[in-house]
Formats: C-alpha cells, structure tokens, sequence
C-alpha cells in the first residue's frame, strides 16, 4: 500500500507540465477570486469605535475570555499540573484505550500550530500593526489556554475507539455526541457536519499551502533569489516535499507521533537558540525594545485604527497561531493513551505558552530589536523575519531556512491528519477513500507552492477561522460537564487516586477553590 500510494503520487506529479512560471500563474489566476470571495465573507466587519473588526475574531476573543473567567484562569493555576502529567508522573496502563502518549499528542499538536505563522505570521502583523502588536500577541496567548484545555478535554472524552484500535476524535465526535445528550442531535450533527467541512478547507489551506508556500519563499531567498531554480520552477520543490509527506501520513497517527515526537522538539531549540543569539547580540537595546513594545501597545504610531487596530491584528495573529477555539488540537489528543480526558486537557495547556508566548514572542523580539520592522515597506512575511535574523549574522537566513522547511513540514504532517479525519467522518473510512483524501492533500501542496502570498493569507485565516464558529457555540454547551469533570479529577488527584499520582501539596487543595 506504501509504495503504490507513493508511486501514484509521483506518476501525478510528473504528469504536470515543465511550464513552470505559466502555472504559478494559471493557478493562482483559477484559486486567488474563490480565496477572496471566501475570506470576504468570514471576515465581515463590524464597527468599533471607527475601526472595522472581523466579527469572527470577536467571536474566538469573547469565547477565549468567558473560558478563561470559567475556569478560573486555568493556564495560571494548572501550568504546574501540566508539566507533572507531560512528564510522566501519572502512568496508566489503559491497555487498547489510545494510540499516543501524552507527549506524542502534544508534539503533534505543537507541530500543526507550530509553523510559518511563528514566523511569517508575527512579521505580518509587526508590518501591519507595528510593535505593540507583540504585547497583545502575548495577552491572546494567555487567553488561549483556557478553551484549548476545553476543547481537548471534551475531545478524549467523546473519541470513538474503532475495531482496530485506531482512534477517530475530535469537535466532530464531541459535537455530535455531546449535544445529542442534550436533545439537540439534528443540532448537534449540523454543526458536526459544518466543522468538518471547514477543518478540510483549514487543511488544504492553512496547514497546507501557506505553509509550503512560504518554505518555498525562503528557499528561493537562499538560494540565490531571482537567479535560482526554485523562482522559475517552484512547483518542483512543492512536489518534493508532497512525495516526502505522503511517505509519512500514510501510516497514521502513530507514524505521524513517532516523527513529530523528534522533530518539534528539534525544530523548536534550533529556532529558539538563533533567535536567542540575535538578541543576546543586541543586549544593549533589550530594555528600550520591550519598554516601546508595551508603550505601542497603548499608544501605536501610523498603526491604521489606532491602539484598536493593533489590538485586533495582535489577537488575530495569536489565534492563528495557536488555534485556540479553532478545533485542530482535540483530533490529535483524541488518540493520546489515558483513562483520563481532563489530564490531557491540563497538556494542552502548554500548547498555547509553547507556541505564542515563547516562540511567537521571540520572533518579534528579533524583528523589533533589529530595527527591521521599519523595512515594512519593502519586505513583509517571511522575507522581513528572513532579514531580521541576517542583521546579526550572515549565515542566519541558512539556519532561519531549515527552520522554516522543518516548521512548513511538520504543520503539513499534523494539518493531512485533522483534514482526514474530518474527511473520514464525512465519507467513512474506506481505503479508497482515504487515499482520495491524501492524493489530493499532497497536490495541493504543488498548488501553494506555486501561489500568491495574499492569497493564501486569506483563504487561510477564512477556512480556519470559520472552524471555531460550530465548536465554540459546542463548547458553550458543553462546558458545564467539563467543569464537573475537572472537580472529580482534581478531588481524584488530591487524594492520590489517579495512577502512581505523587502526594497533593498545598497548593492543590488551594486551588480546588480556585475551580
């Protein structure tokens, strides 16, 4: 099956023709006026103080803040749980009840939310809404946990184990089965239904063009800019990278795990260690570059919408970012070995301060101390990060280059599973069938290597963003159960009834008043 599926992939792949630069445009002549319509549509505006907000960022913003009061801000007060669980102080032996470990769920999660948006994400919103965005990016962060704990709570505990032992999750399940506990199934299976239909949209797009697209932009950068092969022939790294994906995804999520477990980790210190020598080289400015971050943030200069504006472009990036809401990260802790859904809901906490507080904030540290952003003119995405880092050092743009490939691959490893299991709830899980879906993940990713950035951008922020429209309104409803959920655990826990669970201190029994 491996091999017929790689060899199908190739023969489809060597069929397009060698007119290179004609297909970057066809394609994007065919695909940017569908891109625009749809993003068009997601992001209608409402007025707020003279500035036009997205009404679906409103929607994710609110959701963040009512689960954040909810919980009693649970990233706060559960952080320290969720480096005990991630580490291993509470084993289970739940024999068949899983897929993954913890720490294999979470590394796939932080695979599919770490990505380009780290990178080419943080430098768009800098570019758009200068310095002072970083501050916000920082407080979406934060705000993140909460419904991330939420949504990946409910999605191990409404998972489906199939007969062999594969596990199908996420707000697909929980939508369906949750609300239809409550009476509301026809409800409950729309916007199931809607969700899926959208996460597949989100997995051709975000976690799939974007991604390969701005790997090929830097690539094209090292390799010599105008003069390089890539620039002329794009599709051609596209179709590399697609032969090299489907070598992976069509071994499911314990293939997907045993590759992410090693490669976030290593793609996350790489990245973190060259940002960290470019600050460190600009140790001088650090005291004035975070004290103009915070005074942007409250009083932005030549931002358009003023301190609104920067508000609104800060949050936006950070949703993108860690898709907090959005309904990606519950299919990949679905499948997570445990007996126990609020344990994992505690790991994905660390997704969000992981992803947006410490990788997205190092970026934007890099970009403002070198003084790079006021360059917006001429650079934007990756190219203006790309610089950032080539400020300090030269060679920097090689290492920032293997970064931003590793990144673009691991999004499109995690990306092809969300959609597929989206897919698969839509059609069933027939072989045929998935192969359909993974032929077509993969040329789309000839198709974004080809694109315009602008185009991306929006059809990628629509299709994703419109996922948190069907599984915020679930999580309202939901949220309840997994509040009482949380006070059995947590009661378990202090109690030192979970598996081989250390002795509760006194700052547990505190915070069980905190809930």
């Amino acid at each position: 099956m491996r091999y017929s599926f790689l060899l199908l992939m190739s023969f489809i792949l060597s069929a397009l023709p060698v007119q290179a630069q004609s297909i970057d445009e066809k394609i994007d002549a065919v695909v940017a006026p569908l891109s625009d319509a749809v993003s068009g549509f997601v992001f209608s505006p409402v007025s707020i103080s003279g500035t036009e907000i997205p009404i679906i960022i409103l929607w994710m913003l609110i959701g963040a803040i009512i689960f954040t009061i909810y919980t009693k801000f649970i990233g706060i007060w559960g952080f320290k749980h969720a480096l005990k669980v991630v580490r291993g102080d509470y084993k289970e032996q739940c024999g068949s009840c899983g897929e993954v470990s913890s720490f294999q769920a979470l590394a796939t999660a932080l695979s599919g939310t770490v990505g380009l948006g780290n990178i080419a994400g943080v430098a768009i919103a800098i570019t758009l809404g200068g310095p002072g965005a970083t501050f916000w990016m920082i407080i979406g962060g934060l705000l993140g946990m909460a419904p991330k704990f939420v949504e990946c709570t409910l999605g191990v505990k409404y998972r489906t184990i199939n007969p062999d032992g594969s596990v199908s999750g996420g707000p697909m399940h929980y939508l369906s089965k949750g609300l239809a506990k409550r009476g509301m199934k026809g409800f409950g299976q729309f916007l199931a239904v809607f969700f899926a239909l959208m996460c597949i949209g989100g997995a051709l797009g975000g976690g799939n063009m974007l991604q390969i697209n701005q790997a090929t932009t830097q690539l094209i950068i090292i390799t010599g800019g105008e003069s390089s092969f890539f620039y002329a022939h794009s599709w051609v790294f596209g179709a590399i990278i697609a032969i090299l994906i489907a070598s992976i995804i069509i071994g499911g999520i314990k293939s997907i795990a045993k590759v992410t477990e090693k490669l976030v980790p290593f793609m996350c210190i790489l990245y973190m260690i060259a940002a960290a020598a470019v600050i460190l080289f600009n140790y001088d400015k650090i005291p004035a570059t975070v004290g103009m971050i915070f005074q942007e943030a409250f009083n932005p200069n030549a931002v358009s919408g003023g301190i609104i504006g920067t508000i609104i472009i800060g949050l936006r990036r950070s949703v993108q970012s860690n898709e907090a809401g959005i309904g990606s990260a519950p299919i990949a802790y679905s499948a997570v070995q445990t007996n126990e859904p609020v344990s994992q809901g505690f790991v994905s906490l660390l997704e969000p301060f992981i992803d947006t507080i410490v990788l997205c904030s190092m970026t934007a540290l890099v970009i403002t101390i070198t003084g790079m952003y006021t360059n917006h003119d001429t650079l934007s995405g990756v190219e203006l990060t790309s610089s950032a880092f080539s400020s300090v050092i030269p060679f920097f743009p090689y290492i920032l280059g293997v970064a931003i490939i590793l990144f673009a691959i691991s999004t499109l490893i995690s990306w092809s599973y969300y959609g597929l299991k989206s897919w698969t709830y839509l059609v069933g899980e027939g072989k045929k069938r998935i192969i359909a879906y993974q032929v077509a993940f993969c040329i789309f990713i000839v198709i974004g290597s080809s694109m315009n950035l602008a185009s991306i951008i929006n059809f990628t922020d629509a299709m994703m963003l419109a996922m948190a429209v069907p599984n915020i309104l679930g999580m309202y409803i939901l949220m309840p159960e997994v509040k009482q959920d949380l006070m059995i655990y947590w009661n378990k826990m202090l109690k030192s009834e979970l598996a081989n669970a250390p002795v509760a201190s006194d700052s547990d029994e505190e915070a069980l008043t905190d809930i």
